[in-house]
This record gives structure tokens, C-alpha cells and sequence, in this order.
């Protein structure tokens, strides 16, 4: 069993602690910080029906943001985003968004990384296809997703949507440089000191 606790104010360092855990493919249990100094845990079990967050499948890639959890699994056949509320412990409705990505998630395709807003309207991921990575957008108010980078010839990972909705902060590598952008909803870099004092 694999028990985390974290605070969510640190939700960037999900993403890296549990590549490790990639091929046990199973999030058992996801730690709650309280208002006190112990975490409150709260197990997610495991079941077979499609509704729960932990399956026979390849669960990866989880983040909280507030009461949302976010993830990716692979139990349709192809790698799709999954949402929990866990106030409510129920999954999050994303209407429209795995059904979109059948128009690029083909065999050489990869979704992954996927980051929520603390209200639960926006997610952003990465999509990788043919050797490129595309962060895209989904607004679950809208039910669409679109591209956020389609001109971004780097590599990027672990987006990182701001809690209320309006920033991503992302990893990305050209050649072997890695740095971090911040773009605005509408795609638009944001500038960041370089030095900052």
C-alpha cells in the first residue's frame, strides 16, 4: 500500500514522486493535510467498477488541487483523464473531454500529466504525438479543448494550472535546456525574470 501525505499548496511534486510508481500502477491511498500538523488519510479503495479511482488498470500521474483529484488510466484501452471529487467522493464529470481526445490520442499518442483548478473548471495535460508535446486546455464549463502551445517546438511536462484557473506553469526542454514557462488561458507567454531578486 502506498500512503502519501502532502500539503496541497505542494501539488507540483506530485507528478515526480509517483513515476517511480508507474508500473504498480495502483494510488492507494491519497493524504489530506488537516488544519492541524497530522495528516488526515483517506483511502481510496480498490474495485473493479469503472466509478472508483483505483482499478486494475494503470492509474498515474495523480494531483490535488482543494477538493479535486486528478489522474490518468489506461482502463478504456487508451490512456484518458480521470477527475474525483473527494469532498463528495464521487468522480468529477468531464463531459466531452475523453471523447475529444480520440481525435489525437492514436497508439503513438500519450496523455499525461494532467493538473486541475481549485474550482474544478479547468485541466490542463500533455498530449505527445510523433515526437511533439502539445499542452492543451480543457474549460469543463465550455466542454472543449483546445490546444494552449500548438507552436512550442520543446519538450514539455508537469503543468501545473494556477488555483484559480488563470496561469499553467510548465517544465520545458529545448535541446537540453530545461527552463519554465507560465502562460496566460489565452496562450500567451507570461514574462518571468530571469534573475529574479
Amino acid at each position: 500500500m502506498i500512503r502519501v501525505s502532502i500539503k496541497a499548496t505542494v501539488r507540483s511534486l506530485l507528478p515526480r514522486f509517483f513515476q517511480p510508481c508507474r508500473p504498480w500502477g495502483v494510488i492507494l491511498a491519497i493524504g489530506l493535510v488537516s488544519c492541524g500538523d497530522r495528516p488526515r488519510v483517506l483511502n481510496l479503495p480498490f474495485s473493479a467498477n469503472p466509478l472508483s479511482v483505483n482499478s486494475p488498470y494503470t492509474e498515474a500521474d495523480p494531483q490535488i488541487s482543494g477538493r479535486y483529484l486528478v489522474y490518468t488510466s489506461d482502463r478504456q484501452g487508451r490512456t484518458e483523464i480521470y477527475a474525483y471529487d473527494l469532498q463528495e467522493q464521487r468522480p468529477l464529470p468531464l463531459p466531452g473531454l475523453n471523447a475529444s481526445l480520440t481525435g489525437f490520442a492514436q497508439a503513438e499518442t500519450l496523455v499525461q500529466h494532467p493538473s486541475i483548478s481549485e474550482d474544478g473548471r479547468y485541466l490542463v495535460f500533455v498530449g505527445l504525438r510523433e515526437g511533439r508535446s502539445i499542452l492543451y486546455l480543457y474549460d469543463r464549463q465550455g466542454q472543449r479543448t483546445r490546444p494552449l502551445t500548438p507552436a512550442i517546438a520543446g519538450f514539455i511536462q508537469d503543468p501545473v494550472i494556477s488555483a484559480n484557473g488563470q496561469r499553467v506553469a510548465f517544465s520545458i526542454a529545448v535541446g537540453t535546456q530545461w527552463d519554465v514557462a507560465v502562460y496566460d488561458l489565452s496562450g500567451r507567454p507570461l514574462p518571468i525574470p530571469t534573475n529574479p531578486r
